[in-house]
């Protein structure tokens, strides 16, 4: 992590009060020597590390690090999990000023008594220039059962006075998170996740739902890249393209308006890891994403150094996701997601050509 803020221009004051609060938030778990196996099944990463950093950018300026933890990891039960989730966030709300007022109104929705999901509480701290971050929390919709998740998010949306929200969502095979911002934030977004499995760039180019946002056309380009699907002449328009059988695609719609029930900000998600053979393949797609938005990819380079000596080919799930986000009134932002691989490096894989794909059909499953 200290290597990381260095990547992304902090200072080492910053660093070193950022690892502090890293150590501090994960508690006994920080201390777990690496020799053992994972505390327990975090489904924050796919190594079960419960710790994920990410670089966000934006053109002419420095990357802005976060990290996504899991505080209660290795808690004992997924109840208890959640309640030292909600200790650690309570303990940075009195530590840095913010009010944690909208997760208090939800409690009883997302930390049942006996819960179920993967996950309890994820923090996310987008680690600024001064020592104080900006914090975020996510939450499990199907604490309740995944029957409920729908029924879970329509109503924290109606709490936090999104009345008209749940409507402007598309289609998707499952909620996946309820996200909120905490703290000082220009403008507090609510922030829903769906799973979009089986998905084309002609679909997901119309999951949008921000007024005046990004073209479709736009969308469906990030997704071609990303996904290894630029096949040649021809496909900066929408049009069908294998679909992604794999690990789902994700989408964010947040929501920082109570009027009109119209989301401000839109972001798409490729889970890269999953459609590349290995990190050298998915590096190369996240520096052509980068270099469309007109932004530097030596940051992200160095990053992976940061990180690891291993050479990016020789495994896959280093860079995790690859977004592309829109939020009104701002430019478009990049965001690669970088494994911690703390407990496991994820082998290269057997994927098949993105030409062999589209020779053989648009919707034509390939092998896993």
């Amino acid at each position: 992590m200290l290597r990381l803020c260095e990547a992304a221009g902090l200072d080492g004051a910053d660093s070193a009060a950022y690892a502090r609060t890293v150590l501090t938030a994960l508690g006994p778990v920080a201390e777990r020597p690496l020799d053992l196996p994972p505390p327990d099944d975090s489904f924050l990463s796919d190594d079960h590390t419960p710790v994920e950093f990410s670089l966000s950018f934006v053109p002419n300026a420095e990357p802005t690090l976060r990290v996504l933890l899991e505080p209660g990891c290795g808690a004992g039960s997924l109840a208890e999990n959640g309640r030292t989730g909600l200790r650690v966030v309570r303990e940075m709300a009195r530590r840095w000023g913010f009010s944690t007022r909208r997760l208090d109104e939800l409690e009883d929705l997302f930390f049942p008594p006996d819960p179920r999901g993967p996950l309890a509480l994820w923090c996310a701290l987008e680690l600024l220039p001064g020592g104080v971050p900006r914090v975020k929390v996510y939450l499990n919709p199907a604490a309740s059962g995944q029957e409920r998740s729908a029924d879970t998010v329509r109503e924290a949306l109606h709490r936090l006075g999104h009345r008209q929200a749940f409507t402007a969502l598309p289609e998707g095979d499952r909620h996946l998170f309820f996200a909120l911002d905490l703290g000082d934030w220009e403008e507090p977004r609510v922030k829903v996740y769906l799973a979009h499995a089986d998905l084309s760039a002609a679909e997901a180019a119309g999951l949008s739902r921000v007024d005046g946002g990004t073209g479709q056309a736009e969308i469906a380009g990030f997704f071609r890249t990303t996904a290894g699907h630029d096949t040649g002449p021809g496909t900066d328009t929408v049009s069908d393209h294998p679909r992604l059988d794999r690990r789902p695609v994700q989408s964010c719609h947040a929501f920082t308006e109570t009027t009109t029930g119209r989301p401000s900000g839109f972001t798409l998600y490729i889970p890269v890891r999953d459609y590349a053979p290995h990190d050298g393949e998915a590096l190369d797609r996240a520096v052509a994403v980068l270099r469309r938005y007109g932004v530097d990819p030596a940051p992200l380079v160095r990053s992976l150094s940061a990180v690891t000596s291993r050479r990016p080919q020789d495994g896959v799930g280093l860079i995790a996701y690859l977004g592309l986000a829109h939020q009104q009134g701002r430019p478009p932002r990049v965001t690669a997601y970088i494994s911690s691989e703390a407990y496991e490096v994820r082998p290269p894989l057997v994927v098949p050509s993105p030409r062999t794909e589209a020779a053989v059909g648009h919707g034509a499953p390939g092998p896993s």
